[in-house]
Order: structure tokens, then C-alpha cells, then sequence
């Protein structure tokens, strides 16, 4: 598995854990990275993908909400709402992954993590959300 990709399944599982705690803090943060073994690097990108997450929770809560028709954001499945939050965060502030790339690697994640309908739905809402921004 390519280095960005490893460190995205590794947020995503920090966000997941963090989203079920709800009051995690900064040194329990380090203690989830902690658990999982992966490469220097990794770890830092892993780190900065949740800080990153973490720091605009509540503006990518509200793109990822008006994007979501008919749906609340609470009432969204755990896993599918962390990728569409690490997904959106990349979109709008990771110049560096272009939007098709983070597009698809929440579509992979959500795959491999979500049920059966979860790559459609993260793919139909962070597709409505690049659109939008383009505008």
C-alpha cells in the first residue's frame, strides 16, 4: 500500500475512534496513532490529516451537510461520515492531492470500510461538493 494511502486509512480510523469518544484529546490522539505500526512519515501525515480534520470539523460538517440532501450528518453511518470529512478536507486544503485523487481514494476507503452503498454515497456527495466549488 502507497505511503498517502496507508496514512489515510490510519486517520480514518483515528477520526472513527475520536467521532465514537467524542472528547478526545491531543495525547489521545497520539496514543490512537500509537497503535498502529506504520513508518515515521506515515504517522506524520496520518497526524496531520487529523489535526487538519479536527481544526475544520465544523466548516466541513456544514459543506458535507448542504451537500447531503435528505440526509443528517448525525444520522449518516460513522465510517461514511469520517471519509467525507477527510475527503473534504483534502478537496479544500491539501492543494497538493488533486480533487479526482482524494475523490478516489474516499471512494476506496469507504469500500473497503462501509457497506455496500458506501463508495456511491461519498462519491455522489464530495462530486456535488467539487462541483460547487468550481462555480
Amino acid at each position: 500500500m502507497r505511503k498517502p494511502t496507508r496514512a489515510r486509512e490510519i486517520a480514518l480510523k483515528t477520526l472513527y475512534q475520536i467521532d465514537l469518544r467524542e472528547e478526545i484529546d491531543e495525547s489521545g490522539v497520539t496514543d490512537l496513532l500509537a497503535q498502529e505500526e506504520m513508518a515515521a512519515d506515515v504517522r506524520v501525515h496520518a497526524r496531520t490529516l487529523v489535526d487538519g480534520v479536527r481544526a475544520r470539523q465544523e466548516e466541513i460538517d456544514r459543506e458535507i451537510q448542504d451537500a447531503a440532501e435528505n440526509w443528517d450528518l448525525h444520522r449518516m453511518p460513522t465510517i461514511d461520515r469520517n471519509v467525507l470529512r477527510l475527503g473534504v478536507y483534502e478537496i479544500g486544503w491539501v492543494d497538493e492531492v488533486p480533487p479526482k485523487v482524494a475523490i478516489n481514494e474516499a471512494i476506496e476507503l469507504a469500500k473497503r470500510y462501509g457497506s455496500a452503498e458506501s463508495g456511491a454515497f461519498v462519491n455522489g456527495i464530495l462530486d456535488k461538493i467539487v462541483s460547487r466549488r468550481s462555480v
